[in-house]
């Protein structure tokens, strides 16, 4: 039992990766998970950087079938349950921009399906549960602290440019003056 309890803890440890990745013009990256019947997968995504902040995002089973699809948005997730086994593909696409990168985080995380006749044991049931609250916490947190570099960035942006117009509107106004005082004394 305590044997489970541990082997139960390191997978629910190592089943949440964060991944960040750079989607150019005109560019898709897919990513594979095999998976067993009855397994679970959680796909949570943000673009947090290029463009309009919106890329494409599709999830298909073995057979090739589309099981969730969005188009160009900035933000989702999908939570499923394996139907079959095989290897289930989740990609991102930027296809359809020209010109502009895309800075994408994403995180997959499962659980093993078990069943109450495998001895799952309110303890352990305690802890699958704990550690769903955990990795929503933390994909939480991810997501916030990604808002924040995009609001930083922005408001760095409008105060450069608010800097650079109000020195241009002083060498202005100091231009305007000497000319004035040149043509009155003249």
């Amino acid at each position: 039992m305590l044997g489970a309890l541990l082997v139960l803890v390191a997978v629910l440890a190592q089943c949440a990766l964060a991944h960040t990745v750079d989607l150019h013009p005109n560019s898709e990256h897919c990513f594979f998970e095999d998976m067993h019947s009855g397994d679970e997968m959680t796909l949570t995504y943000q673009v947090s950087g290029g463009g309009h902040l919106d890329i494409d995002t599709w999830i298909k089973n073995p057979d090739g079938q589309t099981l969730f699809e969005q188009i160009r948005k900035d933000t989702g997730s999908y939570e499923f349950i394996a139907d079959k086994d095989g290897r289930y593909t989740y990609c991102f696409s930027n296809e359809f921009s020209h010109v502009t990168d895309k800075t994408l985080s994403f995180n997959v995380h499962g659980v093993l399906y078990l069943t109450e006749d495998e001895g799952l044991i309110p303890a352990e049931r305690e802890l699958r549960d704990l550690a769903n609250n955990i990795q929503m916490f933390k994909d939480e947190q991810q997501y916030l602290v990604m808002r924040e570099r995009i609001h930083r960035n922005t408001a760095e942006s409008t105060n450069s440019r608010v800097k650079w117009w109000s020195i241009m509107q002083t060498m202005l106004i100091v231009a305007t003056c000497g000319f004035q005082i040149y043509f009155v004394k003249r």
